[in-house]
């Protein structure tokens, strides 16, 4: 791969790494949830159901992310061999 080629690939991992770094708070509750956990004044337990949904969205994208990972080293591996 030329000079322009390794350019893009290091603006591509700047780019994924921005992408990553960058937090948007979300809600992540449904509707009937959010229509039950609004009864409480408190809005603690609507915080702590809102960050369970949170977290158990993490493990799914961890698993992707390890496959591809996997995919590409030993793609990178074949081609060097």
């Amino acid at each position: 791969m030329g000079v322009r080629g390794d350019v893009m690939k290091n603006k591509i991992y700047i780019l994924l790494i921005l992408i990553f770094l960058t937090v948007i708070p979300v809600e992540a509750q449904c509707a009937m949830c959010r229509a039950v956990l609004e009864s409480d004044e408190s809005g603690q337990a609507a915080k702590g159901i809102n960050n369970g949904i949170m977290y158990l969205m993490i493990f799914p994208y961890l698993l992707i992310a390890g496959v591809g990972y996997a995919i590409y080293r030993s793609r990178k591996k074949a081609k060097e061999d």
